[in-house]
C-alpha cells in the first residue's frame, strides 16, 4: 500500500511538471506572436495602403533600368571590337556591372517580399481583357527571372572558360562551375540569347507603359514616378 501510494505521488508529480512545462511553452509561444505581430501586420497591410510604390522601390526600379539599358548597349558595342586590350578591359567592366546588376536584383526582391506593391487599382483591373492580365504578370515574372539568370550564365561563362571574376579589380569572386572549355562554349550564346530576351521584354513593358498613359490615360505610370509615396 504504501508503495502504491509513493507511486500515486510520484506520477502526480510528473504530471503536473508536464502541464507547468506545457503552460510555460504556451505562454513563450504567445509572447513572442505579441513580439512579432505588428511586424507581420505591417508587411501585410503594405499592399494596400497606398497606390503607389514606395520610394526604395522606385529608386532600385530605375536605378536598373538605367543599369540594364546601359549595359546592354555597351555589351553590343564591345563585342562589335576586335580582340585588343581596350576589349578585354570592357569586358571586364561588363563583368562588374553584371554582377552590380545581379546584386540591385537581390536586393529589389527582397524588397518586394517585405513592402508587397500596391494593387492594380480597381477601374485598370475592370478594363483589362483577360490576357492582358496574363501578359502583365508573365511578363513581370520573365523579367525577374532573367535578372538573375543573365549575370549568373555570364559568371558561369567566365569561371568555365578560365577566367575568374575580380570584382572592381579588388574582390576576388569564387568560382561557379570548374574550367571547362566544353561547358563555356555551351554557355556563351546562351548568355547572348537570355540578354536579346529580355531586350524583348523590356520593349513590351514600354510598350505597355505608353499604351496606359497615351491611350489609357489610367495614370498607371504615376505610381512609379518620383514624387511622394
Amino acid at each position: 500500500m504504501r508503495l502504491q501510494a509513493v507511486h500515486s505521488v510520484l506520477l502526480n508529480n510528473n504530471i503536473n511538471r508536464a502541464e507547468l512545462w506545457r503552460r510555460r511553452e504556451l505562454l513563450h509561444s504567445l509572447a513572442l506572436w505579441a513580439v512579432w505581430r505588428p511586424a507581420f501586420s505591417d508587411m501585410s497591410n503594405n499592399k494596400n495602403t497606398s497606390t503607389r510604390y514606395t520610394g526604395t522601390a522606385k529608386a532600385l526600379h530605375w536605378i536598373l533600368a538605367l543599369a540594364l539599358i546601359g549595359i546592354f548597349a555597351f555589351g553590343l558595342y564591345m563585342t562589335s571590337l576586335p580582340f585588343s586590350p581596350a576589349r578585354l578591359k570592357y569586358f571586364n567592366w561588363h563583368k562588374w556591372a553584371g554582377m552590380t546588376i545581379l546584386i540591385l536584383s537581390a536586393l529589389r526582391i527582397i524588397w518586394r517580399i517585405t513592402h508587397r506593391p500596391p494593387a492594380l487599382p480597381e477601374a485598370v483591373t475592370r478594363a483589362m481583357p483577360a490576357w492582358q492580365h496574363i501578359a502583365h504578370h508573365g511578363v513581370h515574372h520573365l523579367m525577374y527571372v532573367l535578372f538573375f539568370a543573365i549575370p549568373l550564365v555570364g559568371w558561369a561563362y567566365s569561371s568555365a572558360a578560365g577566367f575568374p571574376i575580380v570584382l572592381f579589380g579588388v574582390l576576388p569572386l569564387p568560382n561557379l562551375v570548374g574550367k571547362s572549355p566544353e561547358l563555356a562554349e555551351a554557355l556563351k550564346p546562351w548568355h547572348g540569347y537570355l540578354a536579346y530576351a529580355l531586350a524583348a521584354l523590356v520593349v513590351l513593358h514600354i510598350a505597355a507603359v505608353v499604351k496606359h498613359q497615351l491611350i489609357d490615360r489610367d495614370g498607371l505610370l504615376a505610381r512609379m514616378l518620383p514624387g511622394k509615396a
